[in-house]
């Protein structure tokens, strides 16, 4: 059972949600109506809505069923205006992450530079030089899914996926780059590692950034790295931040 809004199709997910689907391609316009549904509906609050989960290309609509029912949801979104002209276009965050490339903390970056036939720094220029459209976070706390890697990078997962990949690691996977924000199994080709903790919940912001953000990855040096790592677990580091 599904309803209609114009192209947005919308969707039941269990008793207590439903999904607005926008289309089914990954594109930064496709996305781009997602976010807008997000900003317009947390500026405009339906009675009943409990959480918005913004994806690739739609939206996870959480709802209290003591407070409004799938039906009557329903209606209200059928009736709701999800234009661009509506949305309207907010400014976004550029969050800036450190990162040491190669070495211990990218032990991958040699196997990517053998299948890109890219030197080592070209790796690392090409990489760093693109701002990242944060997609969606998932897969776990914190890991972003990022859109806009250079296709010069692109290289397949591991073979055989690494039981254990370390906190704050920086890795390509096919044609999509990322963070592990916590220790995890993961396939990903690993080209450096990030001192600071993208999801840490005793912040009072557990989260360093959120779906619509971008990132930047910024080279350091192994003396920066050390450096910065000192400043988070005494809690006074910073991140970079840049409104565009």
């Amino acid at each position: 059972m599904s309803e209609h809004i114009g192209e947005i199709r919308i969707l039941p997910a269990g008793d207590t949600a439903l999904v607005l689907e926008f289309g089914r391609e990954i594109s930064d316009e496709l996305n781009a109506r997602v976010k807008g549904a997000y900003g317009y509906l947390k500026q405009n609050p339906v009675k009943g809505i409990t959480e918005l989960v913004p994806t690739f290309r739609s939206l996870l609509v959480c709802y209290d069923p003591k407070e409004i029912g799938f039906n009557a949801l329903c209606d209200t979104l059928t009736r709701t205006d999800f234009s661009p002209k509506t949305a309207g276009s907010a400014a976004a965050r550029v969050v800036r992450i450190p990162v040491a490339y190669g070495g211990e903390f990218g032990e991958d970056l040699p196997q990517v530079s053998a299948h890109t036939g890219l030197t080592e720094k070209e790796i690392i220029e090409l990489h760093s030089g693109r701002k990242y459209l944060i997609y969606m976070l998932g897969f776990l706390p914190g890991f972003p899914y990022l859109g806009g890697m250079d296709k010069r990078l692109i290289t397949p997962r591991l073979k055989n996926p690494r039981t254990k990949i370390p906190e704050g690691s920086v890795g390509i996977g096919g044609e999509q780059t990322g963070i592990y924000p916590l220790a995890s199994p993961g396939g990903w080709q690993l080209i450096g590692r990030t001192p600071i903790k993208p999801y840490d919940p005793n912040r009072k912001n557990p989260f360093l950034y959120n779906a619509g953000d971008y990132i930047v990855f910024d080279p350091i040096d192994m003396t920066e790295y050390a450096r910065i790592q000192k400043e988070v677990e005494r809690g006074s580091y910073v991140c970079r931040e840049e409104v565009v």
